[in-house]
């Protein structure tokens, strides 16, 4: 489990499985119970604090990364990997989560 991969995680009802990008920083992630991510929907609303992905970027239809609506969750309840985002598409969440926290 590393830094801006995306995986499977369950939400409590009434969400559901959806994928998650995990923001925790590398070198903690093995001592803590704990992981900071940032969901993923298809509901795009076109605000500065989402970032769009798509079958470019490993997805299988277009979706957002909510900075919005970052969350810790339990690091025991993440999922299988599906898709590891790049240096440059990192870099953009950086930007909108700085954004969404008005830093």
């Amino acid at each position: 489990m590393k830094r801006a991969e995306i995986r499977w995680y369950k939400f409590k009802k009434p969400d559901k499985k959806r994928p998650v990008l995990i923001l925790t920083r590398d070198s903690i992630i093995d001592y803590l119970g704990e992981i900071t991510i940032a969901p993923i929907t298809t509901k795009i609303r076109d605000i500065p604090t989402e970032i769009i992905l798509n079958k470019d970027n490993g997805m299988k239809k277009e979706c957002a990364i909510n900075l919005d609506h970052i969350q810790t969750v339990s690091k025991s309840k993440i999922g299988s990997l599906i898709i590891s985002l790049s240096n440059d598409k990192m870099d953009q969440v950086k930007k909108a989560l700085l954004f969404a926290l008005g830093f």
